[in-house]
């Protein structure tokens, strides 16, 4: 079993960190806001906790402004170092801007390139170091070691970290006292740690579901066996909680405070994703939407509930939410993709075209494969990909084809 350390962070080291927040340009109080859509869907009263307005775009700077001030400033520390993908090392590199400490972040070669200007931008030297967080964070340590003029700013293991993160549990309880339920997604669980011991003294009775993306779900695991679990690799869009890993302080608060943890999958995320930005107008990445993910699942049933995601990370690189789009809208149909089987003669294309056109759906673009063993001499497919308004129109528009005569496969499918 792990070390019990639930009594590293109490709800007083929330409330002194929260007096430390005395620059409203590092950490602001960011708003709530009802969505009936979701209400409609999951049969509770939804209102999200919209933390991906924060300056830095995360709950990140909280933490770091609170480790940095609190165990830094005045120490003769001068320069701190910390590992992140992308969200804590803006966090980090804001709060020792401010501060006056100049800045060493270290991110995976794999960051989105936004995260590294944004760190940049506030002011931090960044170097890129490895494939994934954990590589970034070995190198990172290393800088660390025989300088007392260095201190490192751990991304969640730390209780300077977790009681900061905290802050936001006042903040959402404050918000909306009557909640039933709370969802946040899961890195390596510096933020539930604190939210959750927020809740313990402020609202015992509320529910505090945690959420990790399936490619990269630690906690399971390490409650299951009780000790921190480790992963060799991860796998998911949602970038922000892909630590792979959970640590011994982050590990005993989420046994002792929080109620339950559930997994989604990167399609549920991506839904997410897109579903915030049609019905709340908001652009939130993947690991800011795996709370609604959570929500959306049949993990949980929020039926009658008053109930209060958080929108942790708004960094949404731009790159992956193209790819975001393409799956959300692929498996929605409304990117459809087929495959025609046709004699290869002229014409056959802009008849298929034409009886596409016949249903207003635009042909985004198409190609001719005459390579498959599967083909006799003289046939070839057409592969299109059509722009449709939903599933009934993509259905509509492959009994036509087929009504001409034509084998069609649903790529889609």
């Amino acid at each position: 079993m792990t070390q019990d350390l639930s009594d590293a962070v109490e709800f007083a080291d929330i409330e002194q960190a929260r007096d430390r927040f005395d620059d409203e340009t590092v950490v602001k109080r960011t708003p709530v806001e009802r969505s009936t859509s979701l209400d409609a869907m999951t049969g509770g009263e939804v209102h999200l906790k919209m933390e991906h307005l924060q300056w830095t775009g995360s709950f990140k700077t909280r933490g770091a402004y609170n480790k940095i001030k609190a165990d830094v400033d005045g120490t003769g520390v001068e320069r701190v170092v910390a590992a992140s993908a992308g969200n804590h090392a803006q966090g980090v590199a804001l709060a020792a801007t401010k501060l006056g400490v100049s800045s060493t972040i270290v991110m995976p070669k794999t960051a989105p390139q936004t995260k590294v200007d944004a760190t940049r931008g506030y002011g931090a030297d960044v170097e890129l170091v490895g494939q994934d967080f954990r590589e970034a964070m070995n190198y990172a340590q290393g800088l660390v070691r025989g300088d007392d003029t260095v201190a490192f700013v751990h991304a969640y293991d730390d209780p300077a970290i977790v009681a900061g993160q905290g802050t936001l549990g006042i903040e959402m309880y404050e918000d909306l006292p009557d909640v039933d339920t709370v969802i946040v997604p899961i890195g390596g669980g510096g933020l539930i740690s604190g939210i959750s011991t927020a809740f313990a003294e402020l609202s015992s009775e509320t529910r505090i579901v945690g959420v990790q993306a399936s490619g990269a779900a630690t906690v399971p695991r390490s409650l299951d066996k009780g000790i921190p679990q480790t992963l060799d690799s991860v796998d998911t869009i949602a970038d922000g909680i892909a630590t792979g890993g959970i640590s011994e302080l982050t590990l005993s608060l989420i046994q002792r405070h929080v109620d339950e943890v559930v997994t989604v999958t990167d399609g549920e995320i991506a839904r997410a994703v897109l579903l915030l930005l049609e019905r709340a107008k908001q652009v939130v990445e993947g690991a800011g939407a795996a709370s609604v993910a959570a929500l959306l699942s049949d993990e949980l049933d929020v039926t009658g509930e008053t109930v209060m995601p958080l929108l942790c990370g708004g960094n949404l690189d731009m790159t992956m939410l193209q790819t975001v789009l393409v799956h959300a809208l692929t498996e929605r149909e409304q990117l459809l993709r087929l495959r025609v089987r046709i004699n290869d003669r002229p014409g056959k294309l802009q008849e298929l075209s034409g009886v596409i056109a016949d249903h207003g759906a635009n042909i985004q673009n198409v190609r001719h494969d005459r390579s498959s063993a599967e083909l006799d001499v003289g046939e070839a497919y057409l592969v299109f990909t059509v722009e449709t308004s939903g599933a009934s129109q993509a259905r509509a528009i492959i009994r036509s084809i087929r009504g001409h005569g034509y084998e069609v496969r649903h790529l889609n499918a």
